[in-house]
């Protein structure tokens, strides 16, 4: 992971300074994720991946299946990664670009998981107070996973808060069996 992550580095960090001098870092996010959904297709995965194909043909097909979800930039941005037969880090430097944005615009991502889906003033009412916590925006995703029972864990970057029934158990058991 850390290989592909050293590869995909200066590409987004390419892209974000681009998204920055235009102003148009959802432009940029929604090409990103584009082509990453179209790099992604196995079809096309082979056909980057075989090495009879000219990059350029590659290159050319990712292009039509985007369509105008590209712009001028993103086009080359694509030919760029098939010259440099790239295309298996367009989901990492999709991430890592995801990861500038965010800290651009001052977003900090939470991962929320809870045992039940959260209602909308639930959750409202959870991110008004991480904000306060974090002192800044907050994006959030919420995953339900039945086995914490109940409560919620939520990860802020590298922070963990787990106030789940599954997570005060484990750390029950912890307590009898140490």
């Amino acid at each position: 992971m850390a290989e592909i992550t050293t590869i995909a580095r200066p590409y987004a960090e390419a892209v974000a300074r681009l998204a920055k001098e235009g102003n148009n870092w959802q432009v940029w996010s929604d090409a990103l994720s584009l082509a990453t959904q179209v790099a992604l297709d196995p079809q096309v995965a082979e056909l980057a991946g075989n090495p009879a194909v000219p990059s350029a043909a590659v290159a050319e097909v990712i292009v039509a299946v985007c369509g105008k979800g590209l712009n001028a930039e993103g086009v080359n941005f694509v030919r760029l990664l098939a010259d440099n037969k790239r295309f298996g880090s367009l989901p990492e430097i999709s991430r890592l670009f995801e990861e500038i944005k965010a800290e651009q615009e001052g977003v900090l991502d939470a991962r929320i998981t809870t045992a039940y889906p959260l209602t909308n003033e639930q959750m409202a009412g959870l991110m008004a107070k991480l904000e306060t916590k974090f002192g800044r925006k907050i994006g959030a995703s919420q995953e339900v996973d039945a086995e914490l029972i109940g409560g919620v864990v939520i990860q802020v970057g590298d922070e963990v808060m787990d106030a789940s029934v599954r997570g005060r158990l484990a750390s029950m058991a912890a307590t009898l069996i140490g």
